[in-house]
C-alpha cells in the first residue's frame, strides 16, 4: 500500500491535539502536465476547499496551486485527511495522486517549504514567482481563519529566505520565468520577430509578464491582446499602449497572426482545432496548466505547439552556473530555520511559563487576602504590583533556562510541573 512505504518521525513542538504538519502535493518532477491539470486548484475550488476544512475543524491550512505544483500545506491527524479535500475539489483522483505524489511531515514538511519557497525545487533553478503563490495563500487562509501562530511564522522566515537569496546569491540570474523562457524561445526560433503579429490570449499573471517581456525584448508593436474579460484585457493593455480585441473575434485574429500566445487560465481548452483557419505558419505557446490548447491543433501541418513544459527546460549550461550558488542557498535557509527552531523550542516550553505563572498569580492572590484580613490598612494595591514584579521576574529566570538550555529542557519542564503541581495539558 502507498502509505506503507512512507516514512515519518515526530517533532512533538509540531503537534496539536494529536495533529501533525503536512505538505501533501505533487509537482513537475513526477507529475506531467495532463495529470497536473488534474490537480489544478481553481479560485473557486481553493475557497470551497478552505470553507471545508475549517467545517472540519482543522487548524491551519495553505493552498498553493501553480503550473508546476499543488501542495496543501497544514495540521491533520493523517495525510489523508488532506489528500482527500484535494481530489473532492479538483479533477484528480485518489488512485492518481498516489502514483505521483509526496508526503512530508513536520520537520520534513518544513524543509521542504523552505526549498520551494527559495526557488530550489523550481522547474526552472532559482524561480522566485511561488513566493508570490505562497502569501496570497496565507492571506485567502487568514480570511477562512485558517492560520495560526506556526503558520504565520514558517511563512515569514521562508519569506525572509527568499530575499535574502535573491539578494546575495545569483541563483536567479538569467530567465526566472515561464514567461521570460517563452519569449526566449520565441527571439530563437522566429526569424524577424518585429514584424510578427502576436496574438497574447489571456492577461492573468503570466499574461501580464510575458507580455512585459514580449515589448521589452522584441521591439513589435503588432501585439494583440484577447481576454474573455475585456476590462481586464483593457487595463494591461492602456500600460503598454497595445491594441484589444473582442473575444468574439478571436478566430478571425488567430487567422492574422503569427504567434499565438495562451496563458487563460482555465480548466478545459480553450484553443480547438476547429479555431484555426489559416495556411500560413503559426507558432502557438501554451503558458497554461491544465492544457488549454487542444492536443490536436498539432495535426494540421502549419502548427508548431510548444508547451510550458518544453519552456521550462533550461539550457544546461544555464543549469550549471545557477547550480554553484545552491550550497550558498542552503545556508541561508539552514541559518534561518535555526531561528526558527529556536522560536518552536520557545513555542513547546510555554504553556508550562503560562501555567506556571497562573500558578503563583493564584498564590500571590492567596497571600495577599490572607494579610488583608491579618493586618488593618494593609496596602494591597502595592502588594498586588510587588507581587506581579516578582512573578514576572521568576517566569522570566525559568523561561531563560529552557531557551538557552534546549538539551535539558524536557526533563526541566517536567521538573517545574512536579515541583509547582501543574496540570498537564
Amino acid at each position: 500500500m502507498f502509505w506503507k512505504i512512507l516514512k515519518y518521525w515526530m517533532e512533538p513542538h509540531l503537534q496539536a491535539k494529536g495533529t501533525h504538519f503536512y505538505t501533501i502535493g505533487l509537482s513537475y518532477k513526477k507529475a506531467d502536465a495532463e495529470i497536473r491539470g488534474h490537480f489544478s486548484v481553481s479560485d473557486e475550488a481553493c475557497e470551497a476547499i478552505l470553507l471545508q476544512a475549517s467545517q472540519e475543524g482543522i487548524e491551519g491550512l495553505l493552498v498553493t496551486s501553480t503550473c508546476n505544483r499543488t501542495e496543501l500545506h497544514g495540521f491533520a491527524q493523517h495525510p489523508f485527511q488532506l489528500i482527500k479535500l484535494l481530489c473532492e475539489h479538483t479533477h484528480g483522483t485518489v488512485e492518481e495522486f498516489e502514483k505521483v505524489a509526496y508526503v512530508h511531515k513536520n520537520n520534513q514538511a518544513v524543509n521542504h517549504m523552505f526549498r520551494v519557497g527559495t526557488g530550489l525545487d523550481s522547474q526552472i533553478l532559482g524561480d522566485f514567482e511561488i513566493i508570490s503563490q505562497l502569501k496570497r495563500s496565507f492571506k485567502l487562509s487568514k480570511k477562512y481563519d485558517l492560520t495560526n501562530p506556526f503558520l504565520e511564522r514558517l511563512i515569514n522566515a521562508v519569506i525572509q529566505a527568499s530575499k535574502r537569496i535573491k539578494n546575495e546569491t545569483e541563483i536567479s540570474s538569467g530567465a526566472t520565468s515561464v514567461s521570460f523562457a517563452s519569449v526566449q524561445y520565441i527571439l530563437k526560433n522566429v526569424e524577424n520577430i518585429s514584424d510578427k503579429n502576436i496574438l497574447l490570449f489571456g492577461t492573468g499573471k503570466i499574461g501580464r509578464n510575458t507580455c512585459e517581456n514580449l515589448i521589452k525584448h522584441t521591439q513589435n508593436d503588432h501585439i494583440v491582446l484577447i481576454n474573455r474579460t475585456k476590462q481586464k484585457a483593457e487595463k494591461v493593455a492602456g500600460k503598454f499602449n497595445l491594441v484589444v480585441k473582442d473575444y468574439a473575434n478571436i478566430q478571425a485574429e488567430i487567422k492574422n497572426t503569427d504567434i499565438l500566445i495562451v496563458a487563460t487560465g482555465a480548466q478545459k481548452p480553450t484553443i480547438s482545432k476547429q479555431l484555426i483557419y489559416t495556411n500560413k505558419p503559426l507558432l502557438i505557446l501554451d503558458l497554461s496548466i491544465p492544457k488549454n490548447v487542444a492536443d490536436d491543433v498539432s495535426e494540421l501541418p502549419n502548427v508548431s505547439l510548444v508547451h510550458l513544459d518544453y519552456l521550462s527546460k533550461m539550457t544546461d549550461d544555464t543549469l550549471q552556473r545557477r547550480k554553484q550558488y545552491i550550497p550558498q542557498a542552503e545556508e541561508i535557509i539552514e541559518e534561518i530555520k535555526l531561528d526558527f527552531n529556536s522560536w518552536l523550542e520557545t513555542r513547546k516550553f510555554a504553556p508550562t511559563i503560562r501555567a506556571l505563572k497562573k500558578k503563583l498569580a493564584y498564590l500571590k492572590d492567596s497571600e495577599i487576602n490572607h494579610q488583608r484580613k491579618k493586618y488593618s490598612g494593609f496596602d494591597e494595591k502595592q502588594a498586588e504590583l510587588l507581587g506581579d514584579r516578582i512573578i514576572q521576574k521568576i517566569t522570566n529566570h525559568f523561561a531563560n533556562h529552557l531557551r538557552e538550555d534546549n538539551s535539558t529542557s524536557d526533563e526541566s519542564i517536567e521538573l517545574i510541573r512536579k515541583v509547582f503541581q501543574l496540570q498537564n495539558k
